[in-house]
């Protein structure tokens, strides 16, 4: 048993998910309900992990339609360099 949160690895999974293209930029991510049934933890624990997901600023929650997977920037290539362009 790892000594991370549930609600932190249940983020983690998610967030492998969303890097993956699983589950896509603007696409709802499944409910609380469906995470809830489908890992075997409770809905408080899929609430805090949807929480970090937010801080992560990986997903928006809007009231009264669910949480939404948000537009990532590219993530550069060491290929790319370091410095940012007109730097």
């Amino acid at each position: 048993m790892s000594a991370r949160p549930l609600y932190v690895q249940l983020a983690d999974i998610v967030e492998r998910k969303i890097a993956s293209g699983e589950l896509a930029p603007d696409r709802p991510i499944p409910s609380e309900n469906h995470l809830a049934d489908a890992y075997g933890v409770a809905r408080l624990t899929v609430r805090r992990a949807t929480q970090e997901l937010r801080e992560r600023g990986l997903v928006v929650t809007v009231r009264g339609k669910g949480s939404f997977v948000v537009e990532q920037p590219p993530t550069r290539t060491s290929a790319e360099g370091d410095a940012l362009p007109g730097e």
